[in-house]
């Protein structure tokens, strides 16, 4: 006893060893920085959270307590936040996790950091409606308390990178829900706050956990093609930093190798293999200067130096220096020709610059003049994410949507008459800008002046555009507009006023319904709204309201069977559904298979916990699936999928791929399952496209590779020769995506073939 005591002892003592070094690794990098020095409060905040969290482990099995301390190192040295942020991260689980409240934080430490812990506790939690999605409500409170204090945000993601970094842990079904979650939301905020670095690490990481085989595969060539472009690179860098030489900069040039994550998206969307990703690094100068004011001539002139020695793309030179992104993003970017005959982007930034690039908004204050507390530079996007949030939307997914709208957006800049520049989304209309200048005006817009010439509401902008916004009093919004604004701020305007004058109605159809439902017995429930949805054909429950106000539909005796079959159909489906059983099981009793030694050990290699994997697979007795594949993206068995559990209790499966899927993942995590393909013995349509030389007989030796040699059922085929070139439309079905590769590279060696790629 005393030897399992004394062992136990030691790991307990190399524990709080571990725990110390990793909290001095913390104070070291903070004293390291520009901020100034508050070290005490820092301890305080660490011992604090520490005997809070003392005994709690994580779901890997250490200390708990490493993970503040983790998130603290990343807001400080990563994003570069100072003593209160490290201090909140320190505190940010405590109110949540612990009997502590936001006051004894505020008691402990002051109001400014009690402020950033209650504002991280409020994003944890929640309690929505019964179709309401928990995910998109935490991320209408995180904004909530970013447009207050945007360091909070900056720590959540802080938080969230950390959780990417230890998902390893988790169940699949988990790190679907989280991986989805992440590349849908939190990967474009970071880019959005013009954390790039942070951006690329979490769309890796969570590539890395939906796509592992997909991830590792492009990994392994990257590794192997790195002797070749070293060479490449090294040729064409040279006659570069001896032109810099030359003009006597300091300077740092480096290879920026494109992440895994944006290897595979280009494969995806252009179709081609790894060995054709062209533009797999650019090259990134970045150079020393005192004076801002002189950041721009060097550009210049680094930039008429790259041009003397290599040919210039004329499409792809980007001047972010005179117009900012509106995350604050300067550089100068050209493509040029390299010595292999490859384009090459050359970024080039100022040390300033490229802090800023690195870290976002953070890097703002080092650089800020007689001011030392850290402050926002978001203030015009966050005046969009306040508009958002002060017109809220009806559901929660549509206002991830409407959200992501400007998270992903490209950006073009466009000029008022008075010479004021407005940036807006790629895409954005005239009456994108009427509502960017005033809610009231995009109200009653009627046309545009587009540099000079009169334009419909309508018209698509262009980079560069003066533009002049023309309304009048008589004009009143229309339902339609809403099919051509692409701005956040625009949307959930429009959507405002179309409510406020449709409200009246909205509130009469609500009371004709209340007392329809009364007099008929019936209560108002999710499956008696969803019916009458369906009956009369509306989108949601306000349209239904709308359309019972303004008298265009009528309640009758005639639906009164329907909705008592629906709801005895609902009480059943509660008791007895999929759904009910797994959410109150935490597990799957159907869909189960026995696993043979060699099986279960690959899974283990791959970090995957059978008892939580889904198997898709037909049942023995009814040839019936276990599950339903959707017809938005039709994945095959070995494509990587994910199971989502509808409102009937059934497995739903979409590839992870698929745009739906992403939705979902972010929006219902906790009916997200994790699946596995066993092998069915059906088959399953595919799609195939083909781009190649024009030449006679190709098309019949096509169909003979196809269906005789390789034994494939062709379901439809369309082509069309143009010139000398054609192209192919192939639908097929299989039973596997490996039939489908097999089939693609039969294809791809045909003569007069240039492309082949199932298309997903």
């Amino acid at each position: 006893m005393r030897i399992m005591d004394s062992t136990r002892n030691i790991d307990l003592q190399a524990e709080e060893k571990m725990i110390e070094d990793a909290f001095q690794d913390v104070l070291n990098g903070y004293l390291r920085s520009n901020h100034r020095k508050k070290v005490e409060i820092i301890e305080r905040a660490f011992q604090f959270a520490k005997e809070a969290h003392k005994g709690v482990r994580r779901r890997s099995g250490e200390p708990y307590i490493l993970h503040p301390i983790a998130v603290a190192k990343i807001a400080s040295q990563e994003i570069g936040l100072g003593s209160t942020s490290i201090c909140a991260a320190l505190l940010h689980d405590v109110v949540e996790d612990t009997d502590y409240t936001v006051e004894d934080i505020e008691r402990h430490f002051g109001a400014k950091i009690a402020q950033l812990v209650e504002g991280l506790t409020k994003i944890s939690g929640g309690i929505f409606g019964d179709r309401a999605s928990a995910q998109a409500e935490n991320f209408r409170k995180l904004l909530l308390t970013m447009s207050e204090d945007i360091r909070v945000v900056l720590i959540k993601m802080a938080d969230r990178l950390h959780n990417m970094r230890t998902l390893g842990s988790m169940a699949p079904n988990k790190q679907y829900k989280i991986a989805g979650e992440t590349l849908y939301i939190y990967a474009p905020l970071a880019h959005r706050l013009g954390l790039f670095e942070i951006k690329t690490e979490l769309e890796d990481l969570s590539f890395k956990y939906e796509h592992p085989a997909a991830y590792k595969r492009i990994s392994e060539q990257i590794s192997q093609s790195q002797a070749r472009r070293s060479e490449v690179y090294s040729d064409f860098s040279l006659p570069i930093k001896e032109k810099l030489n030359e003009l006597g900069l300091k300077y740092e040039a480096k290879a920026r190798l494109k992440s895994v994550y944006s290897i595979w998206k280009k494969m995806e969307t252009k179709h081609v293999p790894f060995e054709e990703v062209y533009d797999l690094y650019a090259m990134r100068i970045v150079f020393d200067c005192d004076d801002p004011a002189k950041e721009k001539a060097i550009c210049w002139s680094i930039y008429s130096a790259i041009t003397d020695l290599y040919r210039l793309h004329p499409d792809r030179t980007r001047d972010w220096i005179s117009s900012p992104k509106a995350n604050g993003y300067q550089a100068l970017h050209l493509t040029v020709m390299g010595p292999d005959g490859n384009w090459i982007e050359v970024q080039i930034r100022s040390r300033r610059m490229d802090e800023i690039a690195e870290k976002g908004f953070a890097a703002h204050w080092k650089y800020k003049i007689g001011e030392s507390d850290e402050e926002s530079e978001l203030n015009a996007w966050l005046r969009t994410i306040k508009d958002i949030l002060d017109n809220p939307e009806p559901s929660a997914i549509d206002f991830l949507d409407t959200l992501k709208l400007n998270l992903f957006a490209s950006e073009i800049v466009i000029f008022t008459p008075k010479g004021e520049l407005i940036t807006l989304p790629s895409g954005a209309t005239v009456l994108d800008v009427a509502f960017e200048l005033h809610s009231e005006l995009g109200l009653h817009c009627i046309a545009g002046k587009v540099n000079h010439k009169l334009v419909p509401l309508s018209h698509k902008l262009s980079s560069g555009d003066q533009v002049e916004v023309l309304d009048s009093k008589s004009q009143v919004p229309q339902p339609e507009w809403e099919n051509f604004i692409v701005t956040a701020k625009a949307k959930t305007r429009l959507r405002a006023g179309l409510r406020k004058m449709r409200q009246p109605l909205i509130n009469k159809g609500k009371e004709i319904l209340a007392s329809w439902l009364e007099e008929n017995s019936l209560p108002d429930t999710n499956a008696v709204i969803t019916k009458l949805q369906g009956t009369f054909h509306v989108a949601n429950r306000d349209e239904l309201c709308y359309q019972l106000g303004a008298e265009e539909i009528v309640l009758g005796d005639f639906l009164t069977g329907t909705l008592r079959k629906a709801v005895a159909a609902e009480n059943e489906h509660r008791s007895s559904s999929l759904l009910s059983r797994i959410l109150s099981l935490g597990r799957f009793g159907t869909g189960k298979a026995t696993r043979s030694a060699a099986e279960a050990e690959k899974d283990s290699k791959q970090g995957i916990n059978t008892k939580e994997v889904y198997v898709l697979r037909s049942d023995s007795g009814t040839g019936k699936p276990n599950y339903r594949i959707d017809s938005c993206c039709n994945p095959l068995p070995g494509d990587d999928v994910m199971g989502y559990i509808d409102d009937e209790g059934q497995v739903t499966v979409h590839a992870l791929t698929c745009p739906k899927a992403q939705v979902l993942k972010a929006g219902y995590g906790s009916r997200i399952v994790a699946t596995r393909w066993e092998t069915l013995g059906e088959r399953f349509p595919a799609r195939v496209h083909i781009e190649g030389v024009d030449r006679f007989g190709i098309l019949q030796e096509l169909i003979s590779l196809i269906s005789s040699h390789m034994g494939i059922d062709i379901r439809k085929l369309s082509i069309e020769a143009r010139n000398e070139v054609f192209e192919c439309e192939l639908w097929v079905r299989v039973a596997d995506a490996a039939i489908v590769a097999n089939l693609v590279d039969k294809i791809s060696a045909v003569k007069g073939v240039t492309n082949a790629a199932r298309i997903k």
